[in-house]
Parts: C-alpha cells; structure tokens; sequence
C-alpha cells in the first residue's frame, strides 16, 4: 500500500467516525427536557403540598402523609378561615388588592410617563436623573423602610393606606424598564409627524405612546403587582391596626398565635395561603395576552 492510499484510508475512517451533529442536537434536546422537567417539578412541589394541606384538618396535618391527601376538610377549612373573628380575612383580602391594584396601577402609568420622558426627550440633567433612577432601585427596600416609617410619623400617615399605597407609586426599577422599552418601541419619526399633525404632548402620550407601550406596561404592572402583594417588611413596619393588615401580614399574626396563646390556627393559615396565591396565578393568565400583541397595535388603531 502507497503512503497516498494509506492517508486517503485514514481521512476515510476518520469521516466515518466523525460524530453525528443530529445526534448531538438530540442530546441537548434530552439535556435540556430533564432539566426544564426537574426545575418544574422543583417549583411545583411546595404548590402541590400546600394543596394537599390545605385539605386536612387539623388531625390529618400532623398525623398522615404531608404530600398526599387524607380525608376532604378544605370546605370546612374555608368556611372557619372566611368566618374566623368575623371574616377579617376577607378584609385583608381587600387591602391587598387595594395596595397591589391602586398602587400598581399608578406605579405603572407613571413610570411609563417618566420612562418615556427620559427616554425621548432632552433636557439639561438627564442623564444625571437616569443615574439616579438606577442607583436608586439597586438599594434594597428593606434599608428604605425605616426612613420611610420615620417620614410617615412626621406626617401623619403611619397606619393609613397612604403608608402603603405612596411607595407603590414610585418604583424606579419600573421606570428603567418603561425606558429601555420605549427606546426600542417608540421612533421619533412616529412622534414628530404627530407634532406636524397639530397633536399636544399629552394627546401623544395617552392616545400613541401608552397604546404602543401595551406590552411593555403589562409587563411593568404584572411585576409591581407581584412585588406588592408579596410585600410583607413594609406592611409590618408601617402598618399597625389588623383593619389595616395585609394577607400576608394577616396570615404571619395567626401563625404565631399557637405559641403567643395557645391557639392553633395552622388549617386556617395554610388554606389562606393558597387562597393568596390565586389571584397572582389568573393575573398571570389574564396578561399574558397582552405580551402577545404586537408593539404597534397603539400605532394601527
């Protein structure tokens, strides 16, 4: 054999050995499935228990099998959880939705007003305010929550929904996300031929910007939503009446009655917790239509 047939032999093992790249594809599919199947399952545990234990009683919770069910006790448990210390759980209930909602709400049109100020307009300082929108939302809430008490005393407005309600409305992580979206979602070219037309900033804004800004402000909503009604630091510190109280807050006060005075109100503690979890899971479901619209509805209508 000639040293040319030799090397034309080899190269030909060696495409012949050469690994499959469809193989390799399919490898990292299956990868990739067991470990979205694992991290699903890892998130969905603590769910499933809570589920299991919301429908024990008392007896059963501490006596069978944590993650299966043991007897049907979830009606009794939401009739003794909506009728317990007449039905202050519904009233925490409607605090969270009112902190969560009114302020979310506020909190998001404002920050998509300054989002697209600093992004679209010019004006002397701004990127010294965009600077310190961005250190202001690496401070963590909680060395914010002191001052804020402390402020709230001087004024008055300790243990009043303004305690809460007021911080909803400033969030300076919403605002650096209205900015980059409406960098990305919002041309020039689009404004200045409505100017042309004879329209006012504030018709631009509310009639062109807030409608292209839809997916972008859902998203702002959902995530102050989110934060607002699992907020628990500041309802503690600035809120002290239980009229005033939080779901959160609430269900943290009956989880320690059972060392305070002897009164255990686990079943009660965990059906309110997965009462809490609901509207988070169809406030998912209801927005996520609106992250598929398209960024130019605002400008088709």
């Amino acid at each position: 054999m000639t040293l040319t047939e030799e090397r034309a032999g080899t190269s030909q093992v060696r495409r012949l050995t050469k690994p499959d790249p469809a193989s390799r594809t399919r490898g990292g599919q299956r990868f990739l499935l067991v470990g979205l199947t694992l991290a699903s399952v890892y998130s969905l545990f603590p769910v499933w228990w809570l589920i299991v234990a919301s429908t024990k009683d008392r007896t059963g919770l501490y006596q069978t099998n944590g993650l299966w069910f043991s007897g049907w006790h979830l009606w009794d448990n939401l009739h003794q959880l909506f009728t317990y210390e007449d039905g202050i759980f519904l009233r925490w209930t409607a605090n969270s939705f009112l902190y969560a909602g009114v302020g979310s709400l506020g909190g998001t049109l404002l920050a998509l007003a300054t989002g697209y100020g600093l992004a679209r307009f010019q004006f002397p300082g701004r990127n010294l305010v965009f600077a310190c929108v961005v250190g202001s939302f690496l401070i963590p809430i909680a060395l914010l929550t002191l001052p804020l008490y402390l402020l709230f005393s001087e004024i008055g407005m300790v243990d009043t929904p303004w305690a809460m309600l007021i911080p909803c409305l400033i969030n300076p992580f919403s605002v650096y996300l209205a900015k980059v979206y409406t960098e990305a979602t919002i041309p020039y070219e689009l404004l200045e031929a409505a100017r042309i037309d004879g329209a006012g900033e504030l018709r631009i804004f509310f009639s062109i910007v807030l409608r292209m800004m839809t997916t972008g402000g859902a998203t702002v909503f959902l995530l102050a939503f989110v934060n607002t009604w699992n907020a628990f630091f500041l309802p503690l510190t600035v809120l002290r009446g239980e009229e005033n109280w939080t779901l959160n807050l609430g269900l943290y006060n009956w989880s320690g009655k059972r060392l305070e005075s002897g009164v255990d109100l686990t079943s009660l503690v965990l059906t309110g917790a997965l009462l809490s979890i609901v509207p988070m899971a169809i406030m998912m479901v209801a927005m996520r239509r609106y992250w598929r619209t398209g960024v130019t509805l605002g400008a088709l209508k």
